[in-house]
């Protein structure tokens, strides 16, 4: 099922050109990476996509469903989202835990599946034995890990992320592409994340979309590996 069509896609900052005919799609059950130079506008392509920048021209549709006719879940992490202060209260589960709470299901006690969706989320981002920490005494790169934690703690059907390996080593990077291989391949997610880790995240992808100039053109997308 196609989650993501986008179609001729042109955007200026101002006057000035950054997007030329930008064309791509993500489908359910597959794991797309988006890599391009620094200054390929990877995350205004991202921004214009989910609507919080607005396009020149072209058509942007992204499934109002999921799989089973339900009303699609979006789980977006762009770039350094973390910026929880020192005084920021809550502990590292907690705040994994709130993201259980979707879809009216406030003031409701959590679930078995739930406390289970926690704890493998937080193991993912190798963040488990640290979860009775306050968050606002985490360093950056933690604070990133559990945002990242957070997320799949919801359990979103299309996952847009924007470089949110940044900070982890080799080995974490590589459990994290497991796992999203995983959500794609065996609970058919669509997923889409911009990365600069393209040689050792190949393994795992399934597409390869890089943005790269054409002679004097601007950012395009070319689908360099399927």
């Amino acid at each position: 099922m196609r989650y993501i069509t986008v179609k001729d896609l042109t955007f200026y900052y101002g006057k000035e050109p950054v997007l030329e005919n930008v064309s791509y799609h993500v489908d359910s059950g597959e794991f797309v990476i988006l890599t391009g130079e620094n200054g390929a506008a990877k995350s205004t392509l991202l921004k214009n996509t989910l609507g919080l920048l607005k396009p020149s021209s072209g058509e942007i549709e992204i499934s109002k469903v999921n799989l089973e006719g339900q009303p699609i879940s979006i789980g977006y992490i762009p770039q350094q989202i973390a910026s929880y202060n020192a005084g920021f209260p809550s502990t590292v589960l907690e705040l994994v835990q709130s993201g259980r709470f979707q879809r009216g299901r406030w003031f409701k006690r959590l679930t078995k599946k739930d406390h289970e969706h926690v704890e493998r989320a937080l193991m993912a981002v190798n963040m488990w034995e640290m979860r009775h920490k306050k968050v606002g005494e985490l360093s950056g790169g933690q604070k990133q890990r559990i945002s990242l934690a957070r997320v799949f703690a919801t359990d979103p059907d299309l996952f847009i992320l924007d470089e949110p390996t940044t900070g982890m080593d080799e080995t974490s990077r590589g459990d994290f592409y497991e796992l999203l291989r995983h959500n794609a391949h065996v609970h058919n997610k669509g997923i889409l994340m911009i990365t600069h880790d393209h040689e050792d995240i190949k393994q795992y992808a399934d597409r390869h979309i890089r943005l790269i100039r054409k002679e004097d053109s601007r950012w395009r997308c070319f689908h360099i590996r399927s």
